[in-house]
């Protein structure tokens, strides 16, 4: 199958055959009525293919511009704030300049699992201030990560991503 054939399967893969979801909608009176399930679905603590957890599933790049001295020390200051926060999370060296395919200075902090994505993610998405963060999964294909396969909170920041072509 190629790179494109994989995005064309359906997400519905392996829910074939059940009864069609009500129509009904909650006491909110907008959302729809979900049936309960007897289980939680796996993603809540496993990573889904093709992400790999064998060393981390996502890295989290916390950009920010030297240049601009109060971005900068908010960025110090959130660095330090994570570490403190999540000492379990993998939190690299502050850089004050750009690395690998990171156009300007950053941090990363990496996650292990799901629960802790998730939570880093909304942790930052009140206390990112004014950095951008650059989110990928790891998968076999760092460029596909970095770019397909990648979020952003903030303003997106153009990547060099030539190089990361050549390690696939």
């Amino acid at each position: 199958m190629t790179e494109t054939q994989t995005w064309l399967k359906s997400p519905l893969e392996g829910f074939e055959g059940l009864p069609p979801l009500p129509d009904d909608k909650n006491l909110d009176g907008k959302s729809l009525f979900n049936p309960p399930s007897d289980k939680l679905s796996e993603a809540y603590t496993t990573f889904q293919e093709p992400i790999d957890a064998s060393n981390n599933g996502f890295d989290f790049h916390i950009y920010y511009s030297p240049s601009i001295e109060a971005e900068a020390q908010y960025a110090r200051e959130l660095h330090e704030r994570i570490r403190r926060e999540f000492p379990e999370l993998r939190t690299y060296r502050f850089w004050d300049r750009p690395v690998g395919p990171h156009p300007t200075a950053m941090f990363e902090v990496n996650t292990f699992t799901p629960h802790q994505t998730g939570t880093l993610f909304s942790w930052l998405v009140v206390y990112r201030g004014p950095c951008s963060v650059l989110i990928h999964p790891n998968t076999d294909d760092a460029h596909r990560d970095h770019t397909e396969l990648a979020t952003w909170m903030g303003k997106p920041w153009p990547l060099h991503t030539d190089f990361l072509k050549a390690r696939h």
